[in-house]
């Protein structure tokens, strides 16, 4: 990865906490990194980078591991029905 590329990261709330906040091991945890990531200016971004680059832990612009799961199964099947 390029520094250009991750640069939206500058902007992120999570820039001032632990990245531990973001790695929970609970669902208590989840929650409060969900808190963390409502109303960041680039959760959005955030999200879609961790889609596009199958990141499989952590709670990347809002969502957990098992919901950026569901999001790509859903994209797949979207994807599919198109075809």
């Amino acid at each position: 990865m390029d520094d250009v590329e991750l640069e939206w990261m500058q902007d992120g709330h999570c820039r001032h906490y632990p990245p531990a906040a973001f790695f929970p091991s609970d669902g208590v945890g989840v929650d409060v990194a969900r808190r963390i990531c409502d109303g960041c200016p680039v959760r959005a971004t955030c999200l879609e980078y961790a889609l596009a680059n199958r990141i499989d832990h952590g709670v990347w612009g809002g969502c957990s591991e098992r919901e950026r799961r569901r999001i790509l199964k859903r994209r797949r099947q979207e994807a599919a029905a198109r075809v």
